[in-house]
């Protein structure tokens, strides 16, 4: 961990966060924080896990590199 405020200390919540907005957060409107709250977990289990494919892991889905770790883990 470095200086406070270096982005390279934490690249990957950065680019998780950089992608929710783009993807998600910015082209939507909520009446009610408890709406945001629901609709942001929604997106992040459904889309960005199960369904976006992430080019450090492979291409693959968040859920499916998870499932090979274990299987070759598993395979030991």
């Amino acid at each position: 961990m470095g200086r406070t405020g270096v982005c390279w200390d934490n690249s990957a919540a950065e680019s998780f966060w950089s992608t929710f907005k783009t993807e998600f957060y910015d082209r939507h409107r909520w009446a009610k924080k408890s709406e945001a709250k629901i609709a942001s977990g929604r997106w992040i289990e459904e889309r960005y896990n199960r369904r976006r494919r992430h080019s450090s892991i492979g291409m693959l889905t968040p859920v499916l590199f998870e499932k090979h770790q274990l299987q070759t883990a598993q395979a030991a």
